[in-house]
């Protein structure tokens, strides 16, 4: 076995001996949302700078004991790929936020690379080829088997080699700076829930429907969350959504008529089908001049679509920033999204400074287009 597996906390010193000296160590994790109700943070894969592989099964023990001291030292670098998601895992089930970030996916795109993905990385620059067996398992079953824990490491056993060949490129292209900014930036993020959403604007189809037909889905949505929260599973894997719009268009009058729409389980619809046809009966039951359709935009949801002028001058920020990235090499969205010109097209600064006080735009991106709004803007 190539990895040391983790689920005791006593069990975890030479781990925590290894990461005491402040070298750089590469972090991975695994949650369940695919399969299960929660997507709770399942493994965090460690490969230290000596090379050796971790593994830390944070369903057994608090992982934080062991390593939220190193991810909080800013002068301890964590090589992450992709991180945006795991850094929101951490903080709301480690509590832990981290400082010493390096993301390869953030660092790949500031060097213009296409394909993002780690496999796609890790091939390119170092000829490894990663299987891709295990990319929705259910990581929060136990036990989990060693060929699956072998997965798991390989997120984080290659990516010292990885991040000493991208840093290079970055040096040569002179984006080091870049990509600091950007690491520091993502260190940020942070978990965030709305409690107050309404389901139904997940839904692509709600938004059209009328309005009795929405209140049908939402509580149809609402009792899919109820079953997937008691099965513990994944909402999507109860009732996919445009199964539950159609039961809220169809109306099926009966636990029979529900089990024959395509696409619903018959178990599900004999073991829960009859609550589902009560809520549906109460919302039926309520005037229309009572019912809930789809929700208004909110008073403080965002400026909504600009006027025509500001598109227009969006379009020819756009140019600019287009220009630029064409002869950098990059994404037109990695050098500046859309949404950041349009709001720099409504507020229209003209100075350097009132640019950057906006917050629209980092420094290294002011550096590189920050003239040229300008000059734009001031036309």
């Amino acid at each position: 076995m190539s990895f040391i597996f983790i689920d005791r906390e006593q069990d975890s010193h030479s781990l925590a001996e290894e990461l005491a000296d402040g070298a750089p160590f590469a972090l991975d994790c695994e949650a369940a949302g695919f399969h299960r109700y929660s997507d709770r943070l399942c493994l965090v894969q460690v490969t230290t700078a000596s090379g050796r592989d971790f593994i830390l099964d944070a369903l057994a023990f608090d992982i934080g004991a062991v390593l939220k001291d190193s991810l909080e030292d800013a002068s301890t670098p964590v090589l992450m790929h992709g991180a945006d998601y795991d850094l929101r895992l951490l903080d709301r089930d480690v509590d832990t936020r981290i400082r010493g970030l390096v993301d390869t996916q953030v660092a790949a795109s500031l060097l213009g690379e296409k394909s993002l993905g780690l496999a796609a990385l890790l091939e390119k620059f170092l000829g490894v080829r990663l299987a891709k067996k295990y990319q929705r398992a259910d990581w929060a079953r136990r036990p989990l088997p060693t060929e699956m824990l072998d997965y798991a490491a390989n997120d984080t056993r290659h990516l010292h080699e990885l991040v000493g060949r991208l840093q290079s490129e970055l040096a040569d292209a002179g984006r080091v700076s870049w990509a600091d900014e950007e690491y520091r930036t993502l260190e940020t993020v942070r978990w965030q829930e709305d409690p107050d959403e309404d389901p139904v604007t997940r839904v692509k189809a709600a938004r059209d429907l009328p309005p009795r037909i929405v209140a049908r889905l939402r509580e149809a949505l609402q009792w899919r969350d109820d079953v997937a929260r008691e099965q513990d599973r994944a909402p999507f894997r109860v009732a996919p959504d445009p199964l539950l719009v159609e039961v809220a268009a169809r109306q099926p009058a009966n636990v029979g008529a529900l089990a024959n729409l395509k696409g619903m389980n018959g178990r599900l619809a004999r073991s829960h089908g009859d609550t589902l046809l009560e809520r549906l009966g109460r919302v039926d039951a309520v005037a229309d001049t009572d019912l809930q359709g789809y929700p208004r935009r909110r008073g403080n949801g965002g400026p909504g679509r600009p006027p025509p002028e500001v598109e227009e001058l969006a379009q020819r920020l756009k140019g600019v920033r287009n220009r630029n990235a064409e002869r950098l090499g990059i994404d037109r969205g990695t050098l500046v999204p859309n949404a950041a010109l349009v709001e720099i097209a409504r507020a229209g600064p003209r100075s350097m400074e009132e640019l950057s006080a906006l917050g629209e735009l980092k420094k290294w991106q002011l550096d590189v287009v920050g003239t040229g709004l300008l000059e734009v803007l001031g036309t």
